[in-house]
């Protein structure tokens, strides 16, 4: 009886030290209508939702790119892109408060997990960049934006395909 329990509170102590340092990271799968995939998907979008659907991926960005930096140190491009997120996010805020659009809650990290590699790190970064290129492509096509929103997706998707190129290199390398 007595080794039963030391071995369980043994195992208990392990999943917490394990979680505590981040090795195991819980994760959910994306939902339908979150980010990229939601826009892409999405057949009527309204300014607000854009707007929305622009944020997401951008906080789903820097934290695909936090927990790689997490297991793999601060290495380029995921430190530079990282920042360049940042900037993105900031961006988008400022349209957020301009035309008094409730901003949503960050709550992409439960989405996302460190991969085991870093050559499934540059893989998620091309298709995360694919994703966020082709939603801000169909976002400034939106009929109706007002000319600094459309010009803010614009200027975005352009980032993003600089952002891309990086990722290519790093994944043609490992």
């Amino acid at each position: 009886m007595i080794q039963k329990y030391s071995i369980g509170l043994f195992l208990t102590g392990l999943i917490l030290f394990s979680l505590l340092s981040g090795n195991v990271q819980a994760q959910t799968a994306v939902p339908a209508d979150f980010g990229a995939k939601g826009a892409i998907q999405d057949t009527s979008i309204t300014m607000e939702e854009a707007l929305v659907y622009a944020i997401q991926d951008e906080y789903l960005a820097q934290a695909r790119y936090d927990a790689i930096i997490g297991k793999f140190g601060s290495i380029r491009p995921f430190s530079n892109i990282k920042a360049a997120e940042q900037r993105h996010i900031t961006a988008l805020l400022s349209l957020f408060q301009k035309y008094n659009v409730k901003i949503p809650a960050d709550t992409a990290k439960q989405y996302v997990s460190a991969p085991a590699t870093l050559k499934e790190a540059f893989q998620q970064g091309v298709e995360g960049e694919i994703d966020n290129i082709a939603m801000y492509e169909k976002l400034a096509a939106a009929p109706a934006l007002p000319q600094d929103v459309r010009m803010v997706f614009t200027q975005l998707g352009d980032a993003s395909k600089n952002h891309l190129q990086a990722f290519r290199r790093g994944l043609s390398r490992n």
